[in-house]
């Protein structure tokens, strides 16, 4: 029998179809059809996060639980009707349409009503460990302690990256650049933040119990965020390990309206991290009036006794009688008294001296230029107007440096 040869079809008669090709403005708006036919209208319950609204009215979040998260929009009309300030780990229900947004292809649920339904895992977690925590007292007024007036160094304890770290060494600049800041860095965010931060605290704390740093505030410090954002600042472990630091602890976390067990227990809540450094540095200004408000005490009071023996000295003339000898032996006492007064009085004056000199040294160490003989510089423009950071300069331009002993004049080489 012989063989029979099929003959095989082209290949190309068995190739699936090409695909439509889609413009991409056509396909977010079938992609939303889909939607709209297959889900909306929806309702569905989840956490509030990074909750904000627009100068328009508009309202814009995400909702999310523990395995997932949806892009929100509320818009005006039906924010309008809320009867509540919605808030980071908020439990809500919102009713509304899913959609797509086309000028970035995201999948996002249009809100048209919001509706509470119950504080959300992340506030009940933070109020439970709050009353734990108080029960145990943590926050008693009795512990607190009072901030040091002229602290002989600050610790700070923040993220290298946080823009806290530059807005308070800037105003400790500004406002007492003659005290010295030891810094401890730490991650202020994520899972491994809260270990960091305690371990950051308790070097500042070993350093201070052995006498190596002259420590005697801390600051605790990290800009705003959403309620994750500031999460790690609510750990049970942070919180005993701030209880038990040798030192006051000044906790300016978030900004004014942001509140975490980290600024409970504190021994001062400071609304910004600005203000935490403002609270532990008081300006010069107000040392150097201080002191001369002092000098003219000592100035009155050295008078005042004076005039005091001035008035019983003439007092004692009025008394004399006219016998001669009475005179004499009067005037001797008198003028015997007027000498022990004047010892008296110069020995008044002398340690009044001694007090202004010793006051006068202790302002001299707030002397900026004893910084400059450390090696450091102050830099300044064509203007007089101080240098901190690159961003002020430019490739070129002419500076000058003040030293401990003289100024030199600068030109920039390179600004990065």
């Amino acid at each position: 029998m012989g063989s029979v040869i099929m003959s095989q079809p082209p290949e190309s008669e068995f190739s699936p179809p090409a695909p439509k090709v889609w413009r991409v403005d056509a396909l977010c708006r079938a992609v939303a059809d889909a939607l709209e036919a297959r889900f909306n209208p929806v309702l569905v319950r989840g956490e509030v996060s990074g909750f904000s609204r627009a100068s328009s009215g508009h309202c814009y979040f995400s909702l999310k639980d523990e395995n997932a998260q949806i892009r929100c929009a509320m818009f005006r009309r039906a924010a309008g009707m809320l009867d509540f300030s919605p808030r980071d780990g908020e439990l809500v229900e919102l009713y509304g349409r899913l959609g797509v947004y086309e000028a970035r292809g995201d999948l996002q649920l249009i809100v048209e009503s919001m509706r509470q339904a119950g504080a959300g895992a992340l506030f009940e977690k933070f109020l439970k460990l709050k009353a734990r925590l108080e029960a145990q007292g943590l926050f008693d007024a009795a512990r607190k302690r009072p901030l040091p007036v002229m602290p002989r160094a600050i610790g700070v304890v923040t993220s290298l990256g946080a823009a806290a770290l530059h807005d308070v060494m800037t105003a400790l600049q500004r406002r007492a650049p003659h005290i010295p800041v030891l810094l401890v860095p730490a991650a202020v965010q994520g899972s491994s933040a809260p270990e960091e931060l305690i371990q950051a605290l308790s070097k500042l704390y070993l350093l201070t119990q052995q006498g190596s740093a002259l420590i005697d505030v801390i600051l605790l410090v990290r800009g705003g965020g959403s309620a994750e954002d500031l999460w790690a600042f609510n750990d049970e472990k942070l919180a005993h390990t701030i209880a038990q630091s040798p030192v006051p602890v000044v906790c300016g976390v978030g900004h004014e309206t942001d509140f975490t067990i980290a600024d409970f227990v504190a021994d001062l809540r400071a609304p910004t991290p600005t203000a935490a450094a403002e609270l532990v540095a008081q300006p010069r200004e107000v040392w150097l009036a201080s002191l001369e408000s002092l000098a003219r005490r000592c100035q009155l009071a050295a008078f005042r006794q004076i005039d005091q023996h001035s008035q019983r000295l003439d007092l004692t003339a009025s008394r004399l009688g006219r016998p001669s000898a009475r005179v004499a032996q009067q005037r001797l006492q008198l003028a015997a008294r007027a000498q022990r007064l004047n010892y008296l009085a110069l020995d008044f004056l002398k340690q009044k001296q001694q007090d202004l000199q010793r006051a006068s040294l202790r302002l001299g160490l707030l002397d900026p230029s004893l910084v400059l003989q450390r090696g450091y510089a102050w830099l300044t423009d064509s203007d007089g107007k101080t240098i901190t950071s690159v961003q002020q300069t430019r490739v070129g331009q002419a500076l000058q440096a003040t030293l401990a002993d003289g100024k030199l004049d600068l030109t920039v080489a390179d600004a990065n």
